[in-house]
């Protein structure tokens, strides 16, 4: 079998039904048909996530995805197996003794519309987005297709392995919503080694890096805010201004003081209130996230963003609510699994080039899962994959080199090789 060609075409056939995170049923529903055959124990809904640490999930955005699941002709005992939680756990088990490695693959897209240019390749070889307003813009699509190919390469090689395998398809990626609550279902307790990897990024087609930089920790955050109404001539000492509490707090958040330990960020990205202009606007909403080069920075700044939501809040005599809706935290590779990335990326055909150290500049839940297994005394890898983009990441004109899928396939299977070859 030509593992590599089989990763193309899962990932454009992924690419053409791009899914939001915790909406992902038409994704889950292809990992399954394509895992169950093989042999694999597969674990769905409810049996790979704790519901108690999942964030930034709509009962609303589930149902309608749903229903657009089903419209468009999964079968309706494979959704009410996934209970309404995407993604998947997969395992496999030799039979003989050595130790638990497992893999990690994300799936979800970006809220992006696909750009019609003609010579975007996916216009041009038929295998655009059909969700409106969904693409995989970065390259998600690719990650899953290669953990599929990698499962079949592992049940054709099952005589060669020992020990055990996971596969972790986690939803919820964007907004890093999945990572916490796919951790806390416990199937990572037991793993040994944790590898993951992105493609793309700030490397190039040919390179791997081994120790990726900049990765910070982030908090997302939603507030709510309901004050009173009242006329504004004629009883405005009755109304409490939700809309001017907003405001004030957006603008003392933005203007927050930094850590001296190192890069700490604030983005408020959305501000909605009011009803109307006569009314002494009632609710107002923010969305906003922080980052920290290091956990002691990130928490200090939700420190401070919940500080000055309560202190202006009080202020303003309105309610307030503030919720977790995002966590990823440090990315911390261990050095001696690192180590063997490096071997293996070396050996493989298509990867020209190892760099050890490359800023990225972004934030990963995979922190969330390694975080589980490090607890346990496990080891965890994060690396990069090259692959020459069109676009940057979570532009409508993303694209990226399939010679990357490639690649990618080498590393997962050579790194199984030394960890739970015979």
């Amino acid at each position: 079998m030509n593992y590599v060609e089989k990763a193309v075409c899962l990932r454009r056939a992924l690419h053409k039904i791009p899914e939001l995170g915790w909406g992902e049923f038409c994704t889950t529903a292809k990992i399954i048909e394509n895992l169950e055959p093989l042999g694999w124990k597969l674990y769905v809904g409810r049996q790979q996530i704790s519901e108690e640490a999942v964030m930034g999930r709509s009962e609303e955005f589930v149902q309608k995805s749903i229903e657009r699941a089903l419209s468009e002709g999964v079968d309706k005992a494979l959704i009410e197996r996934m209970e309404g939680y995407t993604g998947c756990v997969a395992e496999f088990d030799t039979g003989r003794p050595g130790p638990v490695t497992a893999l990690r693959f994300d799936i979800d897209c970006v809220g992006v519309e696909e750009t019609d240019r003609k010579d975007h390749l996916p216009n041009l070889e038929g295998f655009r987005s059909q969700h409106e307003g969904a693409m995989h813009s970065c390259g998600h699509d690719g990650h899953t297709a290669v953990g599929l190919s990698v499962a079949q390469w592992i049940m054709d090689h099952k005589d060669e392995l020992n020990g055990r395998i996971k596969l972790i398809f986690q939803p919820a990626e964007e907004g890093v919503r999945g990572g916490a609550a796919q951790a806390a279902s416990g199937l990572l307790d037991d793993v040994n080694y944790l590898l993951g990897a992105h493609l793309a990024m700030m490397c190039k087609t040919g390179e791997v890096c081994i120790y990726p930089g900049g990765v910070l920790c982030t908090t997302k955050l939603d507030v709510r805010l309901k004050g009173k109404p009242a006329h504004p001539t004629m009883s405005p000492q009755l109304g409490r201004n939700a809309l001017a509490c907003a405001c004030t707090i957006v603008s003392e958040l933005l203007g927050m003081a930094r850590h001296g330990n190192g890069l700490g960020c604030i983005n408020v990205g959305l501000m909605q209130a009011g009803e109307c202009r006569n009314v002494i606007p009632v609710h107002a909403s923010i969305q906003l996230e922080v980052r920290g080069e290091t956990a002691e920075i990130n928490d200090f700044m939700v420190d401070q963003a919940n500080r000055i939501v309560k202190g202006t809040a009080l202020a303003y005599d309105v309610e307030y609510e503030v919720e977790k809706v995002g966590e990823a935290g440090e990315l911390l590779n261990d050095p001696e699994l690192a180590d063997l990335v490096k071997e293996v990326s070396e050996k493989v055909p298509s990867c020209r080039k190892v760099i050890d150290h490359k800023k990225l500049g972004c934030s990963e839940d995979f922190t969330m899962l390694a975080a589980r297994v490090r607890a346990v005394g496990g080891k965890t890898e994060f690396f990069v994959i090259g692959a020459d983009r069109t676009a940057a990441h979570h532009q409508r004109e993303f694209d990226f080199d399939e010679k990357g899928l490639e690649t990618a396939f080498d590393i997962f299977t050579g790194c199984l090789r030394r960890l739970n070859g015979k």
